[in-house]
């Protein structure tokens, strides 16, 4: 598993000096641009009224907007899990089947590793890859606070980041199972981007669309804190989150366990009520 794990992380450093040096710019523009932001407070505001209430509704209080708790989570944190969210969609979905469609999938597992081993040490992979990401996103927030007027401590501003921890687990966790129901890993992707999409327009809209509130108590960005961390985690939501996780990847192996491994491309759907053909048996009804 040790060789397997040292291996996966190899295959992923672009990916986190990509996503990671990203969202750490992202992270040192949001900083380096409150003063400026806070210095026309007022003009925003007024600005702001002109605009129809459905829309000041996803501003909440306008004067909020300016405290540090309210800018990060207007301008920083509130994009972060559909942004994250497609790394771990990716990620999660070609965990395995990436390999598979490739055609050495096979090839890794007529090697004396069994295919717990395979899944542990790839999962683990992917858990310190995510990691690595939000610590390099934390440091873009935390190393220009000196130059501005935020007030903020390093161990406050790693709150959320531990939330959003969580939710890329989630959505990582869930593309992984897809990939193991669905034919290809296009549409495990999909399936798993789909439901990000929908959750965070959900948990977004629900702020001012009572109708929608029900529906956004079942959805997974629900339960992200965002910059609201900053005054305490919520360790009950972050639980919730990860044994999400814990399940999704649970039944993700159990699953590889009892599948057979494509020797290449994409699968077929595995319908309980379709036949599936068997050309040699139609060659010997053509020879009869």
């Amino acid at each position: 598993m040790n060789t397997i794990f040292r291996f996966a992380l190899s295959r992923t450093r672009g990916q986190i000096i990509g996503w990671g040096v990203t969202i750490a710019l992202l992270a040192w523009i949001v900083v380096w641009f409150y003063d400026p932001f806070k210095e026309q407070q007022q003009q925003w505001i007024d600005l702001l009224k002109t605009f129809p209430k459905e829309i000041i509704g996803l501003f909440g209080d306008l004067n909020e907007m300016f405290s540090t708790k309210g800018y990060l989570d207007l301008q920083f944190f509130v994009f972060l899990p559909p942004l994250l969210g497609i790394f771990a969609v990716l990620a999660g979905s070609g965990l395995l089947v990436s390999d598979e469609e490739n055609g050495t999938l096979d090839l890794i597992l007529a090697h004396p590793v069994s295919r717990t081993a395979l899944l542990a040490g790839r999962g683990l992979a992917f858990v310190v890859v995510t990691v690595t990401i939000l610590i390099m996103s934390w440091l873009g927030l935390v190393l220009p606070l000196g130059a501005s007027s935020l007030t903020l401590t390093p161990g406050a501003a790693a709150l959320p980041f531990v939330s959003l921890f969580g939710v890329v687990l989630f959505f990582g966790s869930l593309a992984l199972l897809f990939s193991m129901v669905l034919p290809s890993r296009k549409l495990a992707a999909s399936a798993a981007g789909l439901l990000l999409v929908v959750s965070f327009f959900v948990s977004s809209l629900a702020n001012f669309v009572r109708d929608l509130k029900g529906a956004a108590q079942l959805s997974p960005i629900s339960y992200y804190q965002s910059a609201s961390a900053i005054n305490g985690l919520n360790t009950g939501w972050l639980i919730g989150l990860l044994a999400g996780a814990a399940l999704f990847t649970g039944l993700a192996g159990w699953l590889f366990q009892r599948r057979d491994i494509r020797v290449a491309g994409e699968g077929s759907w595995r319908l309980p009520f379709v036949k599936r053909r068997n050309p040699r048996s139609e060659v010997e009804r053509g020879k009869a």
